[in-house]
């Protein structure tokens, strides 16, 4: 290929992502210098952490210029290279743009790895990436449930909430999930294994909060919060003397003015404590995830899926997945 398919923001997004929001547009393959790489993309991670770079706003990575490609953690071929450790024909994933081709430089965030040693490359996006990470050390390092402890996980049928109930189950917890509709309901507890789940729809807060005190009767000792929201204000009625919350996410709140949390006296009522995390801050342990995931994965500890849509063309709809909850697994967009 001498041409490079590109996926560009155009427009910072006023609410929610309209396709009038970004172009596709074709570009001459771009040129290497000196320590640096050409990555051909095979497949392209659609989080919702894509959402927030989208705005001009401060936060933990800078935004995505407008007439740029979106960013994305991407696996695929190295093309060409100038850069020590990087062959023609290895396979890298980094965090990259969604376009065909990627320059990826030294000190960058790219790295070899082997497609080997999963049944897909694509896992490295999903069960042993920053999803399957962040659900590890977001378990195991924040939150480090107990036997007998009531976990609630909220999102919980989305690509990180279903691995985070299964590993609250093999921790000894009692698992209950939040999700959006029967089908995913039924799921959590058919496929993932969770002791109980709520289903959202169509509930204000006041119902929210019941259904949540019904099926945490013991109330709740640990969250992994990745919607806020009215959710979590019902959720905090329910919440235990000493309860640990870890923020993961606010996806309820991506697209629109902040909701603010109203109950958060409660964490001052039960002494509780809420704590903020990125994956970025356990890099340095990354090998240590990736190879706990994949032996519990290999065990048939963990169950995961994957929803992959084919081509670059689809890169707004499949985004888009993620606020309509229409994903069924992990968003992957296939590039090539």
């Amino acid at each position: 290929m001498s041409i490079n398919r590109r996926f560009l923001l155009t427009t910072r997004p006023d609410g929610l992502i309209k396709p009038g929001d970004f172009t596709l547009v074709d570009e001459p393959v771009p040129a290497i210098g000196p320590d640096e790489i050409l990555v051909r993309n095979h497949y392209a991670s659609i989080d919702p952490a894509i959402r927030g770079w989208l705005d001009d706003v401060p936060s933990y990575l800078p935004p995505v210029d407008l007439g740029d490609a979106v960013r994305a953690t991407t696996v695929g071929l190295v093309e060409a290279s100038n850069l020590e450790g990087f062959a023609p024909g290895d396979w890298v994933m980094g965090l990259n743009k969604i376009e065909h081709y990627s320059v990826a430089r030294k000190g960058g965030f790219t790295s070899p790895i082997d497609p080997t040693l999963v049944p897909s490359v694509t896992n490295y996006l999903s069960v042993i990436g920053a999803v399957g990470l962040t659900a590890y050390f977001g378990v195991n390092e924040i939150l480090k449930p107990k036997t007998g402890e009531t976990f609630l996980v909220s999102g919980a049928a989305g690509a990180v909430g279903s691995l985070v109930g299964q590993l609250g189950k093999l921790a000894g917890a009692r698992v209950v999930g939040i999700a959006g509709g029967p089908d995913k309901c039924r799921r959590l507890i058919d496929d993932y294994g969770f002791d109980a789940a709520v289903d959202y729809r169509g509930k204000d807060v006041d119902a929210l909060t019941a259904a949540i005190g019904a099926a945490c009767p013991n109330g709740i000792d640990l969250v992994f919060e990745n919607v806020g929201g009215i959710g979590l204000d019902a959720t905090l009625e329910h919440i235990n003397a000493h309860a640990r919350i870890g923020l993961c996410g606010l996806i309820s709140e991506y697209n629109g003015a902040p909701y603010g949390t109203r109950n958060l006296w409660k964490l001052i009522a039960r002494m509780a404590t809420i704590r903020g995390f990125l994956i970025s801050e356990f890099l340095d342990r990354f090998a240590e995830g990736g190879v706990a995931m994949a032996k519990l994965v290999g065990e048939g500890k963990l169950r995961f899926d994957e929803h992959v849509d084919d081509g670059i063309d689809n890169a707004f709809p499949a985004f888009l997945r993620l606020f309509e909850g229409s994903n069924q697994g992990k968003m992957i967009l296939k590039l090539i």
